[in-house]
């Protein structure tokens, strides 16, 4: 399934119950990034149909490269990892997790590699606790591995370029599929608030923004399955800003138009808040470069 088709099935489907979490969209995205991007024969043809999540992000330092320290060591013919997760999407009901680990330090510098280690691997657990608790129906998790030991197979990708080559890219992927959700939401948005006559300035600005917000989405989308998407990475940080706006505009027409008490609309406000605050310093550092370039 290509990019473009996932990111439109999500779109429809915010759009139709106002859920920015629903579905399992973002197993969709993992499994064709990861495993048909990178894995063998064996690995695709094995996890084929399988639910899967990448595990990246740590408690309390989140996605950092200089402080992650999830290891894993060499064993026999296989690999030893120990460590934890923080933020596994959809990990509570996950098959397999794609798990970044560091594999090497050269000259002060940590190498990471990928692995795929199944759910019922010995040592592995998985924390659902309340503040993982967010964007439902889709659910997170923070998961613990002790020692969990597997084969030199489960490697995903080559030794030691998994940052780089990985985990660094997917998030401008993320970024491209999830625009979609976004506008899934804010079509729901539209389509609840008050109409009237006197707010129909105010709405109108809005659905005009949404029909900009589609076409700029379907560029970004449209270059990623072309495997081109740095061309569109001014309009991806652009795509941000819009909604960021867009959310101020549609609470302010609330607040002037109503409706007053929706818990719907208040749901999806929530959703857009926490998507949009998601990896905030990261995407001000990327806007923040490209100001600088075109200043300079």
């Amino acid at each position: 399934m290509s990019y473009g088709a996932i990111a439109r099935e999500k779109a429809a489907l915010v759009e139709r119950t106002g859920l920015l979490g629903e579905g399992l969209f973002g197993s969709h995205v993992v499994s064709r990034f990861f495993i048909d991007g990178f894995g063998t024969t064996e690995q695709r043809d094995g996890w084929q149909s399988a639910v899967v999540s990448v595990a990246i992000s740590e408690p309390r330092v989140g996605a950092h490269p200089k402080l992650l320290v999830t290891r894993a060591e060499p064993d026999g013919d296989g690999y030893r990892i120990t460590g934890e997760k923080a933020w596994v999407t959809n990990g509570p009901v996950a098959d397999v997790f794609i798990v970044l680990a560091v594999t090497s330090v050269e000259d002060g510098r940590k190498r990471y590699s990928m692995f795929l280690v199944p759910r019922d691997t010995p040592g592995l657990s998985i924390d659902e606790a309340e503040h993982y608790r967010a964007l439902a129906p889709s659910r997170h998790c923070g998961v613990t591995l002790d020692g969990c030991r597997v084969p030199s197979s489960a490697l995903l990708g080559s030794i030691g370029a998994a940052y780089e080559t990985m985990a660094l890219p997917f998030r401008d992927v993320e970024d491209a599929v999830g625009t979609f959700g976004l506008l899934g939401a804010f079509r729901f948005v539209v389509s609840r608030l008050a109409a009237r006559e006197d707010a129909a300035l105010s709405l109108g600005g809005l659905v005009g923004l949404t029909a900009v917000f589609v076409e700029a989405a379907s560029a970004v989308v449209a270059a990623l399955d072309a495997n081109r998407l740095a061309s569109q990475s001014p309009t991806s940080i652009g795509l941000r800003v819009l909604a960021g706006e867009m959310l101020q505009r549609a609470r302010a027409h609330r607040d002037a138009f109503g409706p007053a008490d929706d818990a719907a609309l208040d749901r999806a406000f929530a959703d857009l808040d926490m998507a949009l605050s998601v990896a905030r310093g990261p995407r001000q550092v990327r806007q923040a470069r490209l100001g600088s370039s075109s200043a300079a």
